[in-house]
């Protein structure tokens, strides 16, 4: 079942998205060859704490961080741990917070110092991707309109677009209902509504789609260890206009 949020509910999602757009800010300032996962966790962690919200991540169906830290070939669900990041990697942080009881969701890829020109093509592509799904999120449109969208762009760059993990309705809970995939048929799915808040996260790699899951049990890759560059943002569908809960 869809939930559809209220003008003061998506005030408070407002404010749960804010405070994720500024704990990327602030992370954005550590990532730099030699720094650890897990020290980006512990900063990212205490900043929430700071500002009277608390982490979405921790402990959700057991995940141990607060963060979710996916360097190169992880596509998402990386846990913290003694990495170091070196010259050239991409990593992925994706935040979540709660604030008053409603969540906020984000997901953002970094370079650490310079990236390969084919991996800056691919962060630009992925980016792209997101504005033209946040696009199609409309009153009138439907959710097969968003992953269409985004896989008849990254397929003509002849990138892979991941199938196994998709977007998602955001609220109370971190994951409702509507399934936000990434491909597919456009005129499809759930029509989209006044009222609907969705993340929209498109995982595009520069090689094939396919995923597998480490024995940790969370961490998943890209079977052929291509690269993986992931870009999402929480957004409210109202009447006259879409909106993106997390920026500044």
């Amino acid at each position: 079942m869809i939930i559809f949020k209220s003008d003061r509910e998506i005030q408070i999602m407002r404010e749960a998205g804010r405070i994720v757009a500024q704990c990327h800010a602030a992370l954005k300032e550590h990532i730099q060859p030699g720094i650890t996962t897990k020290e980006l966790d512990r900063i990212a962690e205490k900043f929430i704490q700071q500002t009277g919200a608390t982490p979405s991540f921790k402990g959700h169906h057991g995940f141990p961080a607060c963060i979710c830290t996916s360097i190169n070939d992880i596509i998402c669900h990386g846990i913290p741990d003694q990495t170091e990041l070196r010259a050239g990697d991409v990593i992925t942080i994706d935040i979540g917070v709660k604030l008053n009881g409603y969540h906020g969701d984000s997901g953002w890829s970094y370079a650490v110092g310079q990236v390969r020109p084919e991996i800056e093509q691919l962060m630009k592509a992925t980016k792209e991707c997101l504005d033209l799904g946040i696009q199609q999120a409309r009153p009138g449109k439907r959710i097969g309109d968003i992953g269409a969208a985004i896989q008849t762009y990254a397929e003509g760059y002849q990138y892979g677009v991941v199938r196994e993990f998709c977007g998602h309705g955001i609220g109370r809970d971190l994951w409702e209902e509507p399934e936000i995939p990434h491909y597919g048929r456009a005129g499809r799915g759930p029509l989209i509504k006044p009222g609907m808040v969705i993340a929209i996260e498109p995982m595009i790699t520069n090689g094939g789609w396919q995923a597998q899951i480490d024995k940790d049990g969370w961490t998943a890759r890209t079977v052929d260890h291509s690269i993986c560059i992931q870009y999402e943002h929480t957004i409210a569908v109202l009447e006259d206009e879409t909106i993106i809960l997390t920026q500044l």
